[in-house]
């Protein structure tokens, strides 16, 4: 029988010595519901569950017994979100929270040692990249409470040297939309850039974190495209989505020299999802899950069964790891299921849109 302590040491194995998906999933299981060692939020949950997680989830796909809990993300304390085997004082890096697209936000706790991970993987895939180390950063990400932010903060130093940002308030700008001022809404994309550009003008900067909708505006101005090309040698975006034909047209035309790469994640997620190395840029950009805490499946969004490969169907998020428990997280966004690296879990996803009703609220996406 696996005890506390195995489970541990198995979920915190990096390199050659990570377990195989079964072995870890069993684990995470043993931790997130022994007595000693889960958090209250899942002790709880599991007396109201049909199935006994340590005995009954034994692979990825059984992950599926669970039921949906991220709306209840929504009023749990913050306390009960963090498992008892990390003490009375855990490393809490912080409390986050999902963009409120749907309604009012979803919280989750950050520690430390899921955040340090997540960015080994990530300054792992920029590399892939060929990202530039030790380049100054600059981002037009929320801040906040919004993870994106804190990840960004982190990773310009990680990856990067300094980071310069500017704060983006992706609430208020779907709150403009939703009541029709797309005036106003076109003001404070403007007040944005006139921040970044002044940021360009001013430093060394050779990293650029954006957004689609940003990117296309700032497409726009041929100052900011000159400074662009002049200094930055790679653009990461992320938080919606990017069509194809731009994303052709950026790597050809517009940011000819620049290595362009795409970023899937979500505040749910607690991580992210990087662009698959080596795609050209009239392929479709697919993005591979940094398993086994974080995976993917592609489901048909009324019988919640896996879809073929090459069709559509809506994004389900599992995330497992020590510090956190979330599986069969139905996303907002649909995909097309594409297999997954060899030796890795899950599905793959490409070409990422957004349903239009989420959780029986209409999906405005705005600029993030």
């Amino acid at each position: 029988m696996t005890t506390a302590t195995d489970a541990a040491h198995i979920l915190d194995a990096t390199g050659d010595e990570r377990p195989d998906t079964g072995t870890f999933v069993r684990a995470a299981m043993e931790w997130h519901f022994g007595e000693e060692t889960g958090s209250p939020f899942w002790l709880d949950r599991a007396k109201r569950l049909d199935f006994d997680p340590r005995e009954d989830v034994r692979t990825l796909e059984d992950l599926a017994l669970f039921p949906n809990v991220a709306a209840e993300l929504r009023h749990v304390r913050v306390e009960d979100l963090i498992p008892r085997g990390y003490g009375t004082r855990p490393d809490v890096a912080g409390v986050f929270e999902s963009g409120g697209t749907t309604g009012a936000p979803k919280r989750v706790v950050l520690l430390r040692d899921r955040l340090e991970r997540a960015l080994a993987t990530s300054d792992a895939e920029l590399d892939a990249h060929g990202f530039p180390r030790g380049a100054n950063w600059l981002g037009i990400v929320p801040g906040g409470p919004h993870l994106v932010g804190e990840f960004f903060r982190r990773q310009a130093t990680s990856h990067g040297r300094h980071g310069f940002a500017v704060d983006l308030d992706p609430r208020w700008v779907k709150r403009l939309i939703a009541r029709g001022a797309h005036e106003e809404a076109d003001a404070y994309v403007e007040h944005l850039l006139d921040q970044a550009a002044h940021v360009l003008r001013t430093q060394d900067i050779g990293v650029l974190t954006v957004t689609p909708p940003l990117l296309e505006r700032l497409a726009r101005r041929d100052d900011l495209v000159a400074l662009v090309n002049e200094k930055v040698r790679a653009i990461r975006w992320g938080g919606t989505q990017l069509d194809p034909d731009s994303r052709f047209l950026y790597r050809t035309e517009v940011f000819p020299g620049t290595v362009l790469v795409g970023n899937y994640g979500s505040t749910m997620m607690l991580g992210t999802a990087g662009e698959r190395p080596g795609l050209a840029p009239d392929e479709p950009c697919v993005f591979d899950a940094a398993g086994p805490e974080v995976t993917f499946s592609v489901v048909d969004p009324d019988t919640l069964s896996p879809v073929e490969y090459g069709r559509r169907g809506q994004i389900v998020v599992h995330h497992v790891s020590k510090s956190f428990l979330l599986p069969n997280n139905l996303e907002r966004d649909l995909a097309t299921r594409v297999a997954a690296p060899e030796g890795t879990a899950g599905d793959s996803v490409a070409d990422l849109a957004p349903v239009k009703v989420f959780e029986q609220e209409t999906v405005i996406e705005g600029v993030y």
